[in-house]
């Protein structure tokens, strides 16, 4: 079981942010389930809590990006695109998708097309992400390109549950990185996945995660 631990800073404070998050252990997303897909960029994960906020950062180093999507809910999976999916009750789970400039999607489903909710624009809105990158759309860039992403998640956008801090949660997640429409298509996973061919939308895959 992944723990994660909770930090007492203020989610505002981006030095604070940073130091905290250099004190925790990156997490390789690194299963690269389907022998169609070979391409594999180098992508870790970390993330605390601060109680009220979970504070999830992502750093991707790959030969090609590509951010074409800049309105909230929208296909950012096509783009360079890391993904955290979380179950908090097994009824069903918020899919987090961002793209390398920051546009977010966000949902609640019982799985890939049943019981789909996307959220509201105010619900989108506050989610603070950070990223390395400027908010500014751009086509595919062949090289070695670095990216970070940092999102902080307040609790309230689970917005289908009434959960009033992280800590002491209990749930289950993976993470993701894709880049469905790129010149080299890839799949990853933190944890891995058994299926014939690429989908995420599996929470019989999902690891159990626990929230100091």
């Amino acid at each position: 079981m992944m723990k994660i631990s909770r930090k007492h800073i203020d989610p505002a404070d981006t030095a604070a942010v940073d130091a905290a998050f250099a004190a925790v252990e990156q997490q390789p997303v690194a299963c690269c389930n389907w022998a169609d897909y070979p391409y594999s960029p180098q992508v870790s994960f970390r993330a605390f809590h601060t109680g009220q906020t979970l504070m999830l950062r992502f750093d991707v180093q790959e030969r090609h990006t590509a951010a074409l999507v800049t309105d909230d809910n929208g296909g950012v999976w096509n783009d360079s695109c890391v993904e955290f999916f979380l179950s908090v009750d097994g009824q069903g789970y918020y899919n987090f998708e961002f793209n390398c400039i920051g546009t977010m999607l966000l949902g609640f489903r019982r799985s890939r097309n049943e019981g789909v909710v996307h959220a509201a624009a105010d619900t989108l809105a506050s989610i603070e992400r950070r990223t390395t990158l400027p908010h500014a759309a751009f086509a595919e860039r062949t090289g070695d390109n670095s990216w970070s992403l940092t999102a902080a998640i307040p609790v309230q956008a689970l917005f289908r549950h009434r959960i009033k801090s992280f800590s002491g949660l209990a749930a289950r997640a993976n993470l993701y990185k894709c880049g469905d429409q790129l010149s080299k298509p890839h799949f990853l996973s933190w944890q891995p996945i058994q299926t014939p061919s690429p989908d995420f939308h599996r929470p019989e895959f999902f690891a159990p995660i626990e929230f100091e």
